[in-house]
């Protein structure tokens, strides 16, 4: 039995599968050289599924910045002078936000309250979810219905592959949700060692009232959030509180415990990604994966 890490990325045009793999690549052995630690990593695999929604990758060899094809958010090293302290009061602000739109948008039967206005956020923000949880389907929008689960399928077909080995499944953004989406609903068999979630939107209401509708319907109108039954080592989710995607981090409140024990345990981190033009993106997958937290989970898996 090996280990295997298995990547899944988010929202949004990616560039191809073999770059894509590559920096993520890169930007965990960089955590890893960084902490002074030797280790190599083993078997990676890239569950991509940006060319499901989109004609063609970005391109790293398009310069134009107005082409849709357009790579803004390279892979970049760490800065050398990133000062997170400059952000403090914006943090406290964005902290409070994330411990109160719970409280305002989300029941306690997991139906979400002005519904109006978080599908006006998805429709204008995250065409992706938008698409991803399209399901009522008219003819002329039968191929976006298709979309869901052919993405899903993608990530069930890698995990039955390794489903003899130890797996570390590292999931960004959207990729959380699909993860959770195929461990719980598509393949609950699977066993995964570390489930980490990096920028996750887990917590988000409208994420959770989705969630609650599929156990809806599953389970005997059980709406309980919990942790996927095939996790039976650790769920390790980071978040820099500067992230806006990950805005209700607190995912230990929101998910209990699965049959092993199994919950997941929230991490603070600083994501110190910046682009080529030195705007700071605290969502970026490249600053998640090269952070001090992320790095001593993954050392702990490589270690075994």
């Amino acid at each position: 039995m090996g280990r295997v890490i298995i990547g899944i990325h988010g929202l949004g045009n990616k560039p191809d599968k073999r770059t894509l793999k590559d920096w993520w690549e890169i930007s965990m052995m960089e955590g890893l050289e960084a902490a002074g630690l030797k280790a190599r990593l083993p078997e990676f695999e890239m569950v991509y599924w940006a060319d499901i929604m989109h004609k063609a990758p970005l391109d790293k060899n398009v310069d134009n910045p107005d082409s849709q094809y357009y790579i803004d958010e390279v892979y970049k090293p760490s800065p050398k002078n990133f000062d997170p302290a400059e952000k403090k009061i914006h943090k406290k602000l964005l902290r409070f936000l994330g411990n109160q739109i719970n409280k305002i948008f989300l029941n306690e039967d997991f139906t979400l309250n002005y519904s109006f206005i978080a599908d006006f956020i998805v429709r204008k923000y995250f065409q992706s979810l938008e698409i991803y949880y399209n399901e009522e389907c008219k003819e002329k929008h039968a191929g976006d219905c298709k979309v869901k689960e052919l993405i899903k399928q993608r990530l069930a077909d890698v995990l039955e592959k390794h489903k003899n080995n130890e797996i570390m499944l590292v999931c960004h953004s959207m990729g959380s949700i699909i993860a959770y989406d195929v461990m719980s609903f598509l393949s609950p068999s699977v066993k995964i060692n570390s489930f980490i979630t990096i920028g996750s939107p887990l917590g988000l209401p409208l994420i959770v009232s989705k969630i609650a509708a599929q156990y809806k319907k599953k389970e005997k109108g059980k709406k309980d959030m919990i942790t996927p039954p095939g996790v039976y080592g650790k769920w390790h989710n980071f978040y820099d509180v500067l992230d806006r995607i990950s805005l209700n981090h607190k995912l230990c409140a929101r998910y209990r415990a699965n049959s092993h024990g199994v919950k997941p345990a929230d991490y603070e981190v600083i994501n110190d990604y910046h682009n080529q033009e030195g705007v700071h993106n605290p969502h970026k997958s490249y600053g998640y994966l090269r952070c001090r937290e992320f790095t001593t989970a993954l050392n702990d898996f490589l270690k075994g």
